[in-house]
């Protein structure tokens, strides 16, 4: 019997505790705690190992009025147990079943007072929860080491530490039917798109989701294009990059129990940027970025440009060159396709192998797996030295890229542009090129145009967009007008 399911969704005081007990079952970490408080019979209930009551046991263990053989009336006990000095933590009034066991099971501890329609609900923290540490997936050189944890206060409290506006809002969300996941939406009132709020809210509202375990099941409900290899949300574990965002506008979603915040509305250009760019000069964060573009082109195009003019068109190859590349493919017996489809199949294998073997061991395996397979596979035939020269260099540019999602659309779009080169040649790439422009130009991040500032051209934007222009250069031109341009 779930909680919506109960015939009585309001507190009886004369069978709240068998009511409790029937609907999350006889479960051993449920702890159900009498007492007498003011001569009244009272109940504590809390979650072992979520919830940690001895504060407030102590408390009220040391009250002189409460302990000390006072008799009051059940109304006097509940407005003894509402003063400050013995409930420090949050405090909520419970008197809808279906929000005292939310509560409950998020880490407060219920008193129910026997005689009486409604619970007190105090929050009693959280005993097992990480620190703050450094993000593994968005290391900096210079900048903040924090890092967002599972825990959904702390990632508020840390981006509150760094907007001291108070213009920020925060909307708390409840999703999941069977979770029940804290879920918070942030923005600045005076910066966000009002429009795109609403429609964030909307869909938020709309889903109709049994399980919400990490925030990815929310990013593939509220995202535009379902069938896209691009994604249209951004997520990030820097509480620094997520206050960057809010301050243009943007809206952050929060989940309880994942490090990972959501960012909406997502453009393509904001899955090139880093928040090392903005710690560095501006001439060394715009080289940077620039070369992440670059190897954005040499990830998706490499293997396919490889295949193409070996295959289709050999009279664009200089002489030297062919000629070394005849003699290396002399013995191969696949054709080049084949060699590169093999090639990439492997070492995306050993990049998953890496990944799930012990940190201890998975680097050096998949580091020592790379360069033995490789030479043995040049020895024995099987591809030619420039392959795995075309392979290493693309997966090295891959991991040049800061946004891991965009990494792996790159991966999935490079197979088909292999076979679209192998079956057409450079006409047939760039055809395919074409396309991907024109899909681009037509996706959308919560009604927001992906390719906002590039498609159509606004030179306004361009402060921050290919390159980042250095604060003094931006001030000038505000002082100009020429941030209006």
């Amino acid at each position: 019997m779930t909680v919506q399911d109960h015939p009585h969704d309001l507190v009886r005081p004369t069978t709240f505790i068998e009511d409790m007990k029937g609907l999350l079952g006889d479960s051993p970490d449920i702890v159900y705690r009498s007492a007498r408080l003011g001569g009244i019979d009272s109940w504590f209930i809390y979650v072992e190992g979520l919830a940690d009551p001895r504060p407030l046991l102590e408390a009220i263990h040391y009250d002189p009025i409460l302990a000390e053989g006072c008799i009051l009336d059940a109304e006097g006990v509940y407005a003894r147990l509402k003063q400050p000095t013995l409930t420090s933590g949050y405090l909520s009034e419970g008197q809808e079943l279906r929000q005292i066991v939310h509560l409950l099971l998020s880490g407060f501890t219920i008193i129910f007072i026997e005689g009486l329609n409604r619970t007190l609900c105090i929050e009693t923290g959280d005993l097992n929860k990480r620190s703050v540490q450094e993000p593994t997936s968005e290391a900096v050189v210079r900048g903040p080491r924090e890092g967002f944890t599972e825990s959904l206060s702390d990632n508020l409290a840390l981006v509150r530490r760094r907007i001291k506006n108070p213009s920020l809002r925060i909307d708390a969300f409840t999703l999941g039917t069977a979770t029940r996941t804290d879920t918070a939406i942030m923005y600045l009132e005076d910066k966000v798109d009002h429009e795109v709020l609403a429609e964030l809210r909307r869909r938020l509202q709309k889903m109709k989701l049994e399980k919400v375990l990490e925030s990815n099941y929310i990013e593939e409900m509220i995202q535009d294009h379902q069938y896209s290899p691009f994604p249209t949300v951004c997520n990030s574990e820097r509480p620094d990059t997520i206050a960057a965002n809010l301050l243009e506008g943007r809206i952050a979603i929060f989940v309880d129990g994942t490090p990972f915040v959501l960012i909406v509305p997502a453009l393509f250009m904001q899955f090139f940027q880093s928040a090392e760019d903005y710690n560095q000069r501006g001439d060394f964060g715009s080289l940077v970025r620039l070369l992440r573009y670059f190897c954005f082109a040499i990830s998706l195009l490499t293997p396919s440009f490889y295949i193409a003019i070996t295959t289709f068109h050999q009279e664009m190859i200089p002489a030297n060159l062919l000629m070394s590349l005849i003699g290396q493919r002399e013995g191969v017996p696949f054709p080049a396709f084949v060699e590169a489809l093999v090639m990439e199949v492997t070492f995306e294998i050993l990049r998953e192998a890496g990944i799930r073997l012990p940190k201890s061991i998975g680097q050096s395996v998949s580091i020592v797996g790379t360069i033995v397979i490789g030479q043995a596979a040049v020895e024995a035939g099987f591809v030619s030295a420039a392959m795995v020269i075309v392979v290493a260099l693309t997966a090295i540019a891959n991991f040049a890229l800061p946004a891991f999602n965009m990494a792996i659309s790159i991966r999935l779009l490079r197979f088909g542009m292999m076979a679209i080169a192998a079956t057409f040649g450079l006409y047939g790439m760039i055809i395919a090129l074409i396309m991907l422009a024109l899909h681009l130009c037509q996706l959308e991040s919560l009604g927001v145009p992906y390719m906002t500032s590039l498609a159509p051209f606004r030179l306004r934007f361009q402060k921050d967009t290919l390159v980042r222009l250095t604060q003094p250069m931006v001030k000038r031109l505000q002082q100009k007008g020429g941030g209006e341009q």
